[in-house]
């Protein structure tokens, strides 16, 4: 116990920044579904915290700072009913398996809060498909509660919920200020827009993670919608719902499991838009974007050692063709 309490960190100014940029979402989590979201993300982050220490105490004795962003990542793609032991278990599945056994923090292929994310979904769809509560907006919101109403009927939980159930569409009022159902930090657009910005004037995303992802999404969605498939919304209530613009700031962003190339940023970001579409419009999953970007990690170092190879070889092309030229 005395070891736990002189537990250390290394000093990572990134991840402090992206730290920062969350603070609004936690903010706005408590105020739309009550302080369950402000103990479930803090429960996380201790569980969190505690799982890397394990690994890295005879090692560096130092855990990341980055252990936060993903505990709090993680935490705020839950629905506020999650009963806090699937959370426990989602943070250590994901430090673990998404992190700790590729070498620890620069080493993972997949992001960390992601693994964490899909693992409770599949192994508890229950608490993860039903643990929807009603958006309280009103005065002090959640602020006054522990939590909110639960939603009785699972099709109009969330916005993708309902227009798969029904081909109804919130109001884009609702998916910009976040007066909506959903998991605790991905309801309000305008939030996320605001922390995009921070992160990338800080210097701390990759805008071009971002902006491809969206350009990707838009075209695909934008060409089926328009064809006449009724399964694929609109491409702006695609963009401001299901958790898109969240995993676009906060998970596809990732400097380690995203390609490092600026060319293969752009071809990753791309496909993982796409990949969000396919599996909205044509998979039994509402959302899709977590499965899509942890398709995008599994490709990630094959597109940039595709980038470096086509790079090289167009220099050996250009020589060749000066050579020729010169002779």
């Amino acid at each position: 116990m005395k070891s736990l309490l002189k537990i250390s960190f290394m000093k990572q100014v990134l991840m402090r920044k992206v730290i920062y940029s969350l603070i609004p979402l936690v903010l706005a989590s408590i105020y739309f579904f009550g302080w369950k979201s402000l103990t479930l993300i803090i429960w996380s982050n201790i569980i969190g915290v505690i799982t890397e220490w394990i690994f890295v105490r005879n090692t560096t004795g130092k855990v990341s700072e980055a252990v936060f962003v993903t505990a709090t990542l993680f935490a705020l793609t839950l629905p506020p009913g999650t009963p806090y032991w699937v959370a426990a278990l989602g943070i250590i599945f994901g430090v673990v398996f998404g992190k700790m056994v590729f070498g620890g923090f620069g080493r993972n292929v997949f992001n960390p809060a992601l693994v964490a994310r899909a693992f409770v979904y599949i192994c508890f769809p229950a608490p993860l498909t039903t643990g929807w509560h009603a958006a309280s907006a009103n005065g002090l919101g959640g602020f006054t509660r522990y939590l909110t109403q639960p939603i009785d009927v699972l099709s109009s939980a969330t916005p993708m919920l309902i227009f798969r159930s029904s081909r109804n569409m919130v109001s884009y009022n609702d998916l910009l200020f976040g007066n909506i159902g959903g998991s605790l930090g991905e309801t309000s657009a305008i939030i996320i827009i605001l922390a995009a910005v921070y992160l990338i004037y800080t210097k701390t995303a990759s805008w071009e993670n971002m902006l491809s992802m969206v350009i990707g999404f838009v075209t695909l969605s934008s060409a089926l919608h328009y064809l006449g498939m009724e399964r694929i919304p609109n491409p702006l209530f695609g963009l401001l719902s299901g958790g898109f613009l969240f995993a676009a700031v906060f998970m596809i962003t990732d400097p380690v499991s995203s390609p490092k190339t600026r060319e293969g940023k752009w071809i990753y970001g791309i496909a993982v838009g796409m990949i969000t579409v396919m599996i909205r419009g044509f998979a039994v999953f509402a959302g899709g974007v977590m499965f899509a970007v942890l398709i995008g990690n599994t490709f990630a170092p094959i597109i940039d050692e595709g980038v470096k190879y086509f790079k090289k070889f167009r220099k050996r092309k250009v020589k060749e063709e000066r050579r020729v030229a010169n002779v």
